[in-house]
């Protein structure tokens, strides 16, 4: 199974469609806020696949939750904007609130920067911004998770 995340894509929807489309294989898709209205204008372009959303703090009045929780058999996906748990200082706020619920992976974006690092027994990945990276780098993350393991991969576009 794949797992496509995106995040901060701030008003660019067409930067959603190029990678749903470069990751036909990603059935499930998480968008990490800001700004949700991206990824609503392109969810019925692709109903064969399935939308995690939560809000960021660009996302005013949203409707869709701070955090949730995916589980695809034995591994629980954290997954959150990160912007409540002060991602910019560091992860450790993640770690602890991924391990609070089980999660083996927490996804979280906010800062523009992506990553992927193994913590304590917990995959941090950060998909980075598809707009407005501040590495200089458009990106989102894809995770493959099979019998074998978990793979998690940052992408640039």
């Amino acid at each position: 199974m794949r797992l496509a995340v995106i995040s901060d894509t701030h008003g660019r929807s067409s930067l959603i469609y190029r990678v749903l489309r470069r990751e036909s294989e990603a059935k499930e898709v998480f968008f990490l806020g800001d700004v949700v209205s991206d990824v609503k204008e392109i969810m019925p372009e692709f109903p064969d696949r399935v939308f995690h959303i939560v809000h960021g703090n660009c996302d005013y009045f949203s409707d869709y939750p701070l955090f949730d929780i995916a589980e695809y058999k034995n591994v629980s996906v954290f997954f959150t904007h990160g912007h409540r748990y002060g991602v910019k200082s560091g992860v450790d706020g993640m770690l602890s609130a991924a391990k609070g619920v089980g999660a083996s992976i927490a996804l979280y974006g906010h800062t523009h920067i992506a990553s992927a690092v193994y913590k304590d027994g917990v995959y941090l990945i950060n998909s980075g911004s598809l707009a407005l990276p501040r590495d200089g780098k458009p990106s989102y993350a894809v995770i493959d998770i099979d019998e074998k393991g978990i793979l998690p991969a940052v992408k640039y576009i």
